[in-house]
């Protein structure tokens, strides 16, 4: 027979509180360092970013100063766009998860997720909340990536339907780059390399790492309210974004209609992407002023129109956005 106390440590061994720590251990990779060669990246981009200000301080200087007598009223409309894009995260993150998140605690996450996005390159500050979040939330780790990871295609989707969409009613503002035969060579032997790869070892371990996302995404599009949640806030995000620049635009003179500066800006945002800089800064920021000033605008509207929409989305939310982080780690809401 057994003697109770063998059974009480036997208890205390299996015990249920190991599974939260085995949660933890699994959303580790998530957040884990950037690779030596990311790190080098960014500093590289950063570097160029300094030494494009530099070369262009005049413009830059020209632009703060168009920036400080923009028209207020544009101004106030760029940052009531601003406030709303975390409202339309929050509505994409809540569509691309079946479970009920709490509403409030949402949207302050988004917030502070943002603030976060420019502290970590290429998103993984951002990355790191929302994980978090949806853990606390009860969300498995493999789960919270899964759904960080349907909002981003989905955005991506979204970003690219816009530009298409945009492109015919402004014809000739974007033009596809030359390719050369190179790159075309390369583009065709990868197409010809795809079917071989899809036969390899690591196939396999991939489909099975895919199949609960792609069940995931089933069931979320199985609900109406889920789908239409994570298109329409996806929607939402983008083009309010959009309209934080039109609005800046606005306001500091910039001579170019709506649609052009939108669609410019999709562009752009869509080719920053690519560069792993903390929330895009410099590369989004070259891009886009390089972007306005080829469609016709004057370099210092252009820089004025950048600085504007860094001002609205960036350096004034940045601190609070800090605080609100601050007290949901306190709270242990993250």
């Amino acid at each position: 027979m057994t003697a109770p106390g063998t059974e009480t440590t036997a208890d205390t061994k299996t015990s249920p509180p190991a599974a939260p720590a085995a949660g933890l251990a699994a959303a580790s990779p998530v957040v884990r360092r950037p690779a030596p060669w990311h790190l080098g990246v960014l500093l590289a981009v950063l570097l160029g970013g300094a030494y494009l200000a530099r070369r262009h301080w005049p413009a830059l200087e020209s632009g703060a100063g168009r920036l400080a007598g923009a028209d207020q009223g544009w101004m106030l409309l760029g940052a009531t766009a601003a406030l709303g894009t975390w409202a339309a995260s929050a509505l994409a993150q809540q569509g691309a998860v079946v479970r009920r998140l709490p509403r409030a605690r949402l949207v302050a996450a988004q917030f502070a997720a943002s603030a976060a996005n420019h502290l970590l390159p290429a998103g993984l500050g951002a990355g790191a909340v929302n994980v978090r979040f949806l853990m606390r939330c009860g969300l498995p780790a493999a789960r919270s990536a899964g759904a960080l990871a349907v909002k981003a295609a989905t955005g991506a989707v979204v970003r690219l339907a816009l530009i298409a969409l945009l492109v015919p009613a402004c014809p000739g503002l974007l033009r596809l780059p030359h390719l050369s035969a190179t790159v075309l060579a390369c583009a065709l032997g990868g197409a010809l390399l795809l079917p071989v790869l899809l036969v390899t070892p690591w196939w396999p371990r991939c489909r099975r790492a895919l199949t609960p996302l792609l069940a995931d995404i089933r069931a979320l599009h199985a609900r109406p309210a889920r789908a239409a949640a994570l298109w329409g806030g996806s929607l939402a995000f983008a083009g309010l974004h959009s309209l934080v620049v039109i609005a800046v635009g606005q306001a500091v003179g910039l001579p170019l209609p709506p649609l052009q500066v939108a669609l410019l800006y999709l562009a752009a945002s869509s080719a920053a992407a690519l560069l792993p800089t903390p929330g895009g800064l410099g590369s989004l920021d070259a891009a886009l002023a390089l972007a306005l000033t080829v469609a016709g605008a004057p370099g210092a509207a252009a820089a004025s129109a950048v600085l504007g929409y860094r001002l609205l989305t960036v350096w004034l939310p940045l601190v609070p956005g800090l605080l609100v982080l601050g007290v949901m780690v306190r709270r242990k809401a993250l």
